[in-house]
């Protein structure tokens, strides 16, 4: 059974919530609050494995809420529930397991809890849902796509790529369009021979064959399969000290 907090300070929506988590069958709710202060400390004392999170709160943002409890040692997984769509972008970016919007439709919230059981079932059960081990594990990342849970060995992956807030992992013979954001997946790579070199790129450096010089000290990396990828001037000595050049 998943246990859950609810954020939100309309208390027509908690409830709505809150019945649509207790007739799925799957989810204890232990607690809920209008506000940030009140959400820090009952999340701190229970901690939920999630936490349904409204972006505007009425003296908060959900937004600042989801960076603290990102630093808690048993930090929950974050569905914003919202009727926002503009800031789906920022919430993936905070590492959100899932955005979904007003008005509850009992089908999508099915589909949420069903999303992460999935990413339950990977890696070590001892592991929150957002721990960045969890899907990784034997050299290999676990990724959904469409649904699906696909398992991609390190050694096969070029490079990762975000656009419009999307990502699509491209290996030497097939790209892959994930669920996950690019954070998301930095995270589970921490300790891999992957390295960021744009806001938008993630490289594994085995599959770098040369690297190009480009206008104003930033370079573009000539990859296995043909691809040129940027590496932009905040990223630049970091990749030198990992290569040595």
């Amino acid at each position: 059974m998943l246990k859950a907090y609810i954020v939100d300070d309309e208390p027509l929506a908690r409830d709505e919530l809150k019945y649509l988590l207790i007739r799925s069958k799957q989810v204890d709710v232990l607690g809920e609050s209008d506000c940030m202060e009140d959400a820090i400390a009952d999340i701190h004392d229970l901690k939920p494995d999630l936490v349904f999170l409204d972006i505007e709160l009425a003296e908060d943002s959900g937004l600042d809420l989801a960076k603290q409890l990102e630093n808690l040692n048993s930090a929950p997984a974050i569905i914003f529930a919202t009727a926002y769509d503009e800031f789906a972008y920022q919430a993936f970016e905070l590492n959100a397991v899932d955005y979904i919007l007003k008005p509850f439709d009992e089908e999508r919230i099915g589909k949420t809890l069903e999303k992460i059981k999935k990413m339950q079932k990977i890696g070590d059960q001892d592991l929150p849902i957002n721990s960045p081990l969890k899907n990784s594990y034997n050299g290999k990342i676990a990724v959904l796509v469409d649904e699906r849970i696909i398992l991609l060995t390190y050694a096969d992956i070029v490079y990762l790529e975000s656009s419009e807030g999307k990502c699509t992992i491209e290996t030497m013979d097939q790209k892959y369009k994930v669920s996950e954001a690019l954070v998301v997946l930095e995270k589970k790579l921490t300790n891999t021979k992957f390295l960021r070199v744009h806001r938008s790129f993630i490289v594994n450096i085995d599959h770098i064959v040369e690297i190009e010089p480009w206008f104003n000290a930033t370079y573009n990396l000539i990859m296995k399969n043909g691809s040129k990828v940027p590496v932009s001037r905040t990223y630049v000595k970091e990749l030198k000290q990992m290569l040595g050049f």
